[in-house]
């Protein structure tokens, strides 16, 4: 909406503006006591902003308890755990692990081995995302940030963002939000990205990968440093990857852009900027069902892309791309006084490109745009052109009451809008998809331009949100109480039956945790939650009415024990989920929404590190899973009989087990994942049984050799067997096999779910060092 897009424009003009002329504002030389200043994000700056980097030097901030990391710069199991002080439970990754996996993997092969996720991936270059389950919820629940910023897509395009090399960490909040990040369908909880932080001094990095599926990768990320005495640093990275896909036939191309840039402020301000660029062409993996990954896997049968230009399943009239996605996020800390302190964290977020996916032969009354009849054996193309700007900001104050209590207020504005339509057009004589805008094969009816969809869709949030914070005992007792009220407007126009849904919605979303330092090596802590998730328009075309809006109550209770030698985080949980919203894959990268009833999910996570002990860090995590449904699901006029049924995508049991050795020459690190089995299906009949995943990372790391600070070899393996196993499926399905409705009217059996499969055994080589 133009309203929208003005407010955005005048934010980002104010943080421009701020980069230049904020370096004279007036700074206070005097800085809150640390004592009774709560724990900083990050090592954290931004109160409550997960995500925010501090400059080197700086001295810590207050902040709300939504993010305590009060020395959590310590990590265990080679960095695959942190220790953490926060009021609820949080699972982090560090640089320490990502530095020995392969640069070509994505910020979802980086937490396959978190305990509270089953991540599902399609592919070992890179190029593609995946999906994540957790605690019986999907990745619809989960929202995604950059640096405390929305990514405009989900899991399956978070790659499209940021590279590996330039990930920080990254932090996961299994059922929990801090009250100013942007978001409200968060019941799984938020996956922060922190980005990297520009160096004082000039150099940079560069490595070279090269692997299984004829996978090439190189990157480059060149450091200004200190430029001057600006205060000013930045980087510039390049990347730029090919592959072929890991089954059938096709290839892949991506190029991305990074670009970061820092401004302190005297000792406890700064500004911070991140932009990335990324251009993709890739093939669109088809999804088995039961029916064809067994016959795949017994050899009699495929369901990759054909290399025939003649089939309906040729690779190249079944691709993304060019797709050019676009993100920006300027977040904002300034200490004004002694006691108060500003956020502003603006993002936007474009996206533009097509996709195409064969559709059989073309249709009758079909005409070229010379008049010229369509021939009835004419292989046709659905081009899905889609524009999806996403704009918001975050704006909070945060004020130091006394030494014992801190108030937070704060206010978000998010909009979002995407325009999703299909122009049909003919593959070319190779039978390749051609640009939509290529007018001499586009098809025309009645001289109107020949459209299989045409809609638009989008949201607009206003939300509100205050905390208070007290701190006694010597910090060791920390309560918190906050209440964030977001009112969301949604809307969905098909512009082809002129069918049109939306919705107006006003949601207060309570929190309150207590946490409590028995001593340096214990900590208890509660935690409980209301979260609210609109169904996502742009899944609305195949709706015949409005799915209604879901809310979670989430309660967790933990315990932490870390001493010099382990660490130990421990997580009770329970959720009570009204109207489960869930996706149905359609085909094509085409969902609709249904409700699913309700459901109520608990269960407890663990995890348990080492720090080094002879140079070796073991890490063991595991999670129990008891999740049911609540209620029988409308079908028709009638119903499924599936209360009491096994939540689907909710296996009892995960478990992980790592162990990493580091002399700081030679490093190793092997993980093996296990997911348990798994239902798939509403009313249970058809599941998938439990699997095995494994990584192996080697390397070497040289001493420094002329410019060469850092010489590094490392081999990654994935998938040391090669076994063909199913970790998820892309939406939910009713019945596999035929099933009476509670009415007593039988409905027929369909083809089930369709999965994603683990790709097979993979081998990549990377040479890299800083410079």
């Amino acid at each position: 909406m133009p309203h929208g897009r003005r407010w955005l424009l005048a934010t980002f003009l104010f943080g421009t503006t701020g980069f230049v002329t904020v370096a004279h504002a007036q700074v206070p030389d005097r800085v809150a006591d640390t004592r009774h200043a709560s724990r900083p994000a990050r090592q954290h700056v931004a109160p409550a902003r997960a995500g925010a980097q501090q400059p080197a030097g700086a001295v810590r901030s207050t902040a709300t308890p939504e993010i305590l990391n009060v020395n959590s710069g310590r990590a265990g199991g080679g960095g695959m755990m942190r220790r953490e002080t926060a009021s609820h439970s949080i699972q982090t990754v560090t640089r320490q692990f990502m530095d020995m996996r392969s640069p070509a993997g994505t910020a979802l092969d980086m937490v396959k081995n978190l305990p509270s996720l089953n991540v599902s991936t399609q592919d070992t270059s890179g190029m593609t995302g995946g999906s994540i389950e957790s605690r019986s919820l999907n990745d619809g629940d989960m929202a995604l940030l950059i640096d405390g910023a929305v990514v405009t897509s989900g899991t399956e395009y978070i790659q499209e963002d940021i590279d590996t090399e330039n990930m920080d960490r990254i932090e996961v909040t299994p059922g929990t939000s801090a009250i100013d990040q942007p978001v409200t369908s968060a019941a799984l909880g938020v996956m922060n990205v922190a980005t990297h932080t520009p160096s004082h001094k000039y150099g940079g990095l560069v490595d070279f990968s090269y692997g299984t599926n004829d996978m090439s990768r190189q990157f480059i990320r060149l450091e200004s440093g200190d430029i001057g005495r600006t205060g000013l640093r930045t980087f510039f990275s390049f990347s730029h990857t090919h592959a072929d896909n890991w089954i059938g036939a096709g290839a892949s191309d991506k190029k991305h852009i990074d670009f970061g840039a820092q401004k302190d402020i005297g000792t406890d301000s700064y500004i911070k900027f991140f932009a990335s660029w990324n251009q993709e062409r890739y093939g669109i993996y088809n999804y088995p069902t039961a029916d064809q990954f067994y016959a795949k896997k017994h050899g009699t049968g495929t369901w990759g892309g054909s290399s025939d230009p003649n089939s309906t399943d040729f690779w190249g009239s079944h691709r993304e791309g060019p797709w050019n996605e676009l993100f920006l996020t300027l977040p904002v800390h300034l200490r004004l006084t002694h006691r108060l302190q500003f956020d502003l964290v603006p993002y936007f977020a474009y996206g533009r490109g097509w996709s195409s996916s064969s559709s059989g032969e073309a249709g009758s009354g079909l005409t070229y745009a010379n008049g010229t009849a369509v021939s009835p054996t004419q292989l046709s193309v659905n081009y899905y052109d889609q524009r999806t700007p996403t704009t918001g900001a975050t704006v909070k104050l945060t004020y130091d009451v006394s030494r014992h209590n801190q108030v937070t207020l704060g206010y978000w504005y998010g909009y979002t809008q995407s325009r999703q339509w299909g122009p049909n057009s003919a593959v070319n004589q190779n039978g390749f998809a051609i640009d939509p805008d290529n007018l001499s094969t586009a098809y025309f009816r009645d001289g109107q331009r020949d459209y299989s969809a045409n809609q638009q869709t989008g949201d607009q949030i206003h939300a509100l949100f205050i905390q208070d914070t007290a701190r006694y005992l010597q910090n060791r007792l920390v309560v918190s109480a906050g209440f964030k009220f977001a009112m969301i407007n949604y809307w969905f126009n098909n512009y082809l039956t002129h069918a049109n849904m939306g919705s107006n919605s006003t949601v207060p979303l309570p929190r309150f945790s207590v946490s409590y330092e028995i001593n340096r090596h214990h900590q208890i802590y509660v935690d409980a939650q209301g979260d609210f998730r609109a169904p996502d328009p742009s899944n609305l075309s195949q709706n015949a009415a409005l799915p209604r809006n879901q809310y979670s109550i989430k309660e967790e209770l933990g315990y932490r024990y870390n001493n010099r030698y382990m660490m130990l985080d421990l997580s009770l949980f329970n959720y009570a989920i009204t109207n489960r919203l869930l996706s149905v894959y359609n085909a094509n990268n085409s969902y609709s929404t249904i409700n699913a009833g309700n459901q109520t999910a608990r269960g407890f996570d663990i995890m348990l590190s080492t720090h080094p002990i002879h140079h070796f860090s073991p890490y063991v995590s595991f999670e129990y899973l008891n999740a049911h449904q609540d209620s029988n699901v409308q079908y028709g006029t009638s119903y499924l009989p599936t209360r009491g049924k096994e939540a689907i995508m909710a296996p009892h049991v995960m478990a992980n087990f790592g162990l990493t050795y580091d002399n700081k020459h030679f490093f190793a690190n092997a993980t093996v994942h296990y997911t348990g089995p798994q239902s798939v299906t509403l009313v249970g009949d058809e599941r998938i049984p439990g699997y095995v995943t494994d990584t192996i990372s080697l390397g070497y790391r040289f001493s420094p050799f002329l410019v060469a600070k850092s010489p590094t070899f490392r081999l990654n393996f994935t998938n040391l067997t090669g076994s063909m196993v199913r970790t998820g499926t892309t939406g939910v399905t009713d019945n596999y096999h035929a099933v009476t409705l509670l009415n007593g009217q039988r409905i027929a059996g369909s083809t089930g779910a369709q999965f994603y499969v683990e790709p097979r055994f993979s081998m990549t080589g990377t040479i890299s060092t800083a410079f």
